[in-house]
């Protein structure tokens, strides 16, 4: 199955049982000396160092960190795994503190020197491990989306978040109140993440009768749903799309669409936008005995940014 079809769930069976063998585990198999040789002179096993092969068919990945004397690690092996990670480059790898004698790493290599509490034979970091390392490598947005991903996805678990922040600094902490395991994609944490920014009332993965679940519905009467290409692609499903908004502006909401593309890469353009909307509800959303609305909106997609009021007439 090609990996674009796989789930998480069934990349991590994959990635994270993986284990290096040794020589003299090759031989306990029943294979002589002159077997590896011709095995690894196939192709069909690799010898990586000190001693250690593998399959194959291991991951292109994991095969070049075994080579260094690592694992694979942080956002390397999350994306590997199919988690959210918005942007990374080059390869990185755990190593254990005190390891010597190892090869010189090429440029785009990252190397994290900690020691882990997983068995050395593994080729893969512990998934717990690489969250914790991911929140040093990326914004804190994107790491928090990151966590969030692994955790919708049945990665990890709520003892399993509590020990990736309990591997952090104190500072990092306050972080735990922002994830949530229902966001279904990294751009709808992102997008959570700013409409949280610009004050918001915000409900998620809401069911509206006759339209179906909505990504979120905010201040009561704003539907935010986050398009992407994977999920919206084709006539087929804008055809269904414009008839769920049509449904839903029958009831008094206002649907808007943003795209991935510009949740991730466009994100002040968003926040800007956003902020424009709500501060333009519409006529059932204003106050009813008053003749002016004052709404107050946050003009940053900062975790906590000055504020802005606009006063409606």
């Amino acid at each position: 199955m090609a990996d674009a079809k796989k789930t998480p769930r069934e990349l991590s069976a994959e990635i994270l049982p993986a284990t290096f063998l040794s020589r003299a585990a090759l031989v306990a198999r029943g294979l002589r000396s002159r077997d590896i040789t011709r095995l690894v002179a196939g192709g069909e096993i690799i010898r990586l160092r000190n001693g250690r092969y593998v399959g194959s068919d291991l991951r292109p990945a994991l095969v070049r960190a075994g080579k260094l004397g690592a694992r694979l690690d942080c956002v390397s092996l999350l994306s590997a795994l199919g988690v959210f990670v918005h942007t990374h480059h080059g390869l990185h790898v755990q190593i254990e503190n005190g390891a010597t004698r190892l090869p010189i790493p090429e440029a785009d290599v990252v190397r994290h020197w900690r020691r882990s509490r997983r068995n050395p034979n593994h080729p893969a970091a512990d998934i717990v491990e690489a969250l914790a390392q991911s929140f040093r490598c990326q914004p804190l947005r994107e790491a928090i989306a990151t966590l969030d991903s692994a955790w919708h996805h049945g990665l990890v678990d709520e003892a399993a978040v509590a020990a990736v922040f309990g591997l952090l600094p104190r500072r990092y902490r306050p972080l735990r109140r922002l994830l949530d395991r229902r966001s279904e994609s990294g751009p709808e944490t992102i997008m959570r993440l700013i409409l949280l920014g610009l004050g918001c009332d915000i409900e998620l993965q809401v069911r509206i009768p006759g339209v179906g679940r909505v990504d979120f519905v905010v201040d009561g009467w704003l539907i935010i749903e986050c398009d992407s290409r994977e999920h919206h692609a084709g006539w087929e499903n804008e055809k269904r799309d414009r008839r769920r908004d049509l449904v839903a502006a029958t009831q008094g909401y206002t649907t808007v669409r943003p795209i991935a593309e510009d949740i991730l890469y466009h994100r002040e353009e968003i926040v800007d936008m956003l902020g424009q909307v709500l501060a333009h509800p519409p006529v059932r959303a204003r106050g009813q005995n008053s003749s002016s609305t004052t709404r107050t909106v946050r003009k940053s997609a900062g975790f906590g940014p000055a504020r802005a009021t606009v006063t409606e007439s």
